[in-house]
């Protein structure tokens, strides 16, 4: 079977490498950015055309959104009339980071005909370049997300199928509230050890050998923080509102999560202080001020 054509929407840290892998697979793209100069960037790149007007993506099969919330999803497809421009039978595929309810009022809003799939991911702009994304997906419609199951394999090794439309989403924003929780309890560890006079470089050693060990003490510490980099590609405000989101879900189910509060307190306080662009590994810098040298170790940069 021919690859289905594909509109993209999105082309930042992680949309660009997805996209790319969309075009390396065989599927003829469709793309579209705020940012001018990075559309036809693209489009030069991979010898596919520019969605500048809506009329555009009047062919595409599968329509992929990859932005910051689930307003700006809604402004892309409504307010610019791309939904009202997409065939009937296609599906919509909103692999942002969005909030569930956002996601289920956008399914009423579609037009008639067109079936919607929440597939957020998570691994980063390394794993979105390899192609080895993770990706949740839900629908309302089970039909839909194996409809999309080669478009999404062309930028992950592992799909999942979390239920209803929303569920995913609804993971996704879980899955970064544990991370950036273990930031919050990393960064911690780091300045008290350093303050006692452990080197960040042994004691993250000890902790990645450890029953402590995540993904921030395997990576984000040592490569971001430690060598004082500051480049993981995921802002700070995008973490922060992820947070947010999972602390909005568990007080409208009226679940009791202390952590989540004080996890998103902290990340709020991170992205307000030093901008929503910000790396999210340096939120430390915001939480200790003046305290950022006891994070690196010795011959790193400040």
């Amino acid at each position: 079977m021919a690859a289905p054509a594909v509109g993209f929407i999105g082309l930042g840290h992680m949309g660009w490498p997805m996209a790319a892998n969309l075009a390396a697979a065989g599927h003829a793209l469709v793309v579209r950015d705020t940012d001018a100069a990075r559309q036809e960037g693209f489009a030069a790149r991979h010898q596919c055309p520019q969605g500048g007007a809506a009329e555009a993506f009047a062919a595409a099969e599968v329509l992929i959104t990859m932005l910051p919330d689930d307003r700006v999803v809604a402004e892309a497809l409504l307010g610019d009339g791309i939904a009202a421009a997409l065939p009937a039978g296609a599906v919509v595929v909103d692999m942002s980071s969005s909030d569930p309810a956002g996601t289920r009022r956008l399914a009423e809003r579609l037009p008639p005909g067109l079936a919607l799939v929440d597939a957020p991911v998570s691994g980063g702009v390394a794993r979105a370049t390899a192609g080895t994304l993770s990706i949740m997906c839900g629908s309302d419609d089970p039909a839909a997300p194996e409809r999309v199951r080669p478009v999404l394999e062309a930028m992950g090794d592992r799909v999942f199928v979390t239920g209803p439309l929303g569920s995913a989403h609804a993971l996704k924003v879980l899955n970064n509230y544990l991370a950036a929780a273990a930031y919050v309890a990393c960064s911690e560890a780091l300045l008290v050890g350093a303050h006692f006079g452990l080197d960040p470089r042994v004691l993250l050693d000890v902790v990645n050998t450890s029953t402590g060990r995540s993904f921030v003490s395997e990576v984000v510490l040592p490569e971001h923080v430690v060598t004082g980099e500051y480049a993981t590609g995921f802002a700070a405000g995008l973490l922060a509102k992820d947070v947010h989101i999972a602390r909005g879900l568990a007080r409208a189910l009226a679940v009791e999560a202390p952590e989540l509060d004080l996890v998103d307190r902290r990340w709020q306080q991170a992205a307000r202080g030093l901008g929503d662009a910000a790396d999210h590994s340096e939120a430390h810098k915001e939480w200790w001020p003046g305290q950022a040298g006891r994070f690196h170790a010795a011959g790193t940069r400040p």
